[in-house]
């Protein structure tokens, strides 16, 4: 149940909307042909975090809501716990996406649900600290206090709660006894579960639908409120008037679930509303592919760059079972003004996700997987954007997908301040790791240093950082579409509305204009909520 529920008036003045060009619920574009036109008062451009909760609200209120997903439709029923089904089916590019060096693994969610349907489920509100950089550098007038009745109603909704710490894995505890034997603070997460199984497979879908994520939550309100969610559906551009002030809908097209090719079937939805909410990396290329390109868009694109640390044991860790993220540390968040700083966490240990994250091929590959369930993998996640002159990365668009075009590329320099940090985060690592009593840490260079006790870190120290030295990883995706006041920094107004299309909004990670330092589900779901009041408005008045 939300926190809002509908009413069946809402729900018929939603339904009334699409004159029944398109099927009820949860469906897929792939049972249209040809060129299909539908109406409503406001389409959504992804199905995740932003996507779901926003919609929820608009529909629940009583205004007809399409939302478009590129990805499939899943259940539980779907999710069988194997990493090969798991990856091609709810990942970007079947979880092969990258830099265009090919120095950061990028994983991001592509299934009705977002990232939210693979994400490790670890909640935090947006740190206070954040907000006030926020207020300072960009303007921004969002608070504690601004943002706590809306945390408080996605909290409830999603059952966000502290996960027991002595129902935490022995990866986790390894994060947990190492620091706090070092006297670095460490904390249990908040998880949006209910009636979790501490199955551990939280990365490849939920089998018991314990994870909250938003297939199971926000979607559900939005289709009781006879709002529609159409997957294999890929937005191509937003179609805008010829002043190019306003938006007209969406050009969209069919994809082929298996191949993620198009059908040749076209989607167009005439909306009052336009709402991008398709992540930190698709949400700039669809402005850049409508000639939007305002501003900083597709700038400042931010990775939370991740590196890791194994630790072997004697006794089992068997770190593919159990919640895969239920320990933190923010003991470095905070390593002065000309830092990088950074915070650790735990990931799971099942076989296909550590195998590729090792970089290791033959011998070596086979060596450390016949360890697997004695090795605990901790990492370091760096908090980029914070920093004078950190700006992160940029997402760039080559050609139109019309043409057959329109791939995304994400460029992501390494430079000296993250470099230092990344080093700075192996030796964290590798302290815990020992501390906690791993009989040897190991880093994931291409020749991986072997540490056997403090005595080692020198030759961690004297190791290689940066790009295609070591493995790079990155779960969170930011920026790309800042809001703020200034034009010149900012592609949406605070209350995220397009700078210049009146009628445009993006809500989702790309209007973050810094990393956050910690996890950024919940910030996302907390903006969405607090944007409905904005976007409502919009609907309301058609503009």
């Amino acid at each position: 149940m939300s926190d809002q529920p509908p009413t069946a008036q809402m729900a018929r003045a939603a339904v009334a909307g699409l004159d029944g060009a398109l099927p009820p619920g949860i469906s897929s574009a792939m049972d249209l042909r040809g060129a299909v036109r539908a109406r409503c008062d406001v389409v959504v451009i992804g199905s995740g975090a932003g996507g779901a909760v926003l919609a929820a609200g608009l529909a629940e209120a009583g205004h007809s809501v399409v939302v478009l997903e590129e990805g499939g439709a899943y259940t539980k029923a779907d999710f069988d716990l194997q990493e090969a089904t798991a990856y091609p089916q709810l990942y970007q590019e079947r979880g092969t996406r990258a830099t265009a060096d090919m120095a950061v693994t990028i994983l991001q969610g592509r299934s009705v649900g977002g990232s939210t349907t693979v994400n490790w489920t670890t909640c935090y509100r947006t740190p206070p600290r954040i907000l006030a950089h926020w207020r300072a550098t960009y303007g921004l007038e969002l608070s504690e206090e601004t943002l706590r009745p809306h945390f408080e109603a996605v909290e409830r909704r999603l059952s966000i709660t502290p996960w027991p710490e002595q129902n935490a894995n022995r990866n986790n505890q390894t994060l947990g006894r190492g620091a706090r034997k070092l006297g670095w603070e460490a904390s249990p997460t908040r998880r949006n579960v209910k009636g979790c199984a501490n199955s551990g497979y939280c990365g490849v879908g939920c089998p018991v639908d314990g994870k909250q994520a938003m297939h199971v939550t926000y979607l559900r309100d939005l289709v009781a409120a006879g709002g529609r969610v159409l997957a294999d559906c890929r937005a191509d551009r937003v179609a805008l008037s010829p002043d190019g002030g306003q938006a007209r809908g969406v050009e969209a097209s069919v994809v082929d679930r298996a191949t993620g090719k198009p059908t040749g079937a076209t989607l167009t939805i005439e909306a009052k509303v336009v709402v991008a909410s398709a992540g930190a990396i698709h949400t700039p290329a669809l402005l850049m592919r409508s000639g939007l390109r305002d501003g900083p868009v597709g700038r400042r694109t931010f990775l939370h760059p991740v590196v890791g640390i194994g630790g072997a044991f004697a006794e089992r860790v068997d770190g593919f079972y159990g919640a895969p993220q239920s320990m933190a540390s923010h003991q470095f968040i905070d390593r002065g003004p000309d830092k990088i700083g950074f915070f650790m966490e735990a990931v799971p240990v099942q076989p296909m996700l550590i195998a590729f994250a090792s970089g290791q091929f033959g011998t070596g590959l086979r060596d450390m997987m016949a360890q697997l369930p004695h090795l605990a993998v901790l990492i370091g996640l760096a908090v980029d954007g914070l920093l004078p002159g950190d700006d992160g990365g940029h997402v760039e668009v080559e050609g139109d997908p019309g043409d057959g075009g329109g791939r995304i590329r994400v460029h992501y320099p390494i430079g000296a301040a993250l470099r230092e940090a990344m080093a700075a985060m192996h030796e964290a690592l590798a302290k815990v790791q020992l501390a906690a009593g791993a009989t040897t840490a190991f880093s994931l260079h291409s020749e991986p240093v072997q540490l056997r006790s403090d005595a080692d870190l020198p030759a961690l120290r004297a190791a290689p950082y940066g790009a295609l030295e070591h493995g790079i990883f990155s779960a969170h995706q930011m920026g790309g579409a800042a809001m703020g006041k200034d034009p010149a920094r900012a592609v949406v107004t605070p209350s995220l509305r397009h700078g210049r299309v009146s009628n445009l909004f993006v809500v989702d990670g790309s209007v973050l204009p810094t990393a956050l330092g910690v996890n950024p589900s919940q910030t996302i779901y907390g903006l969405a909520h607090h944007a409905r009041s904005a976007v409502l408005s919009a609907a309301r008045e058609g503009k």
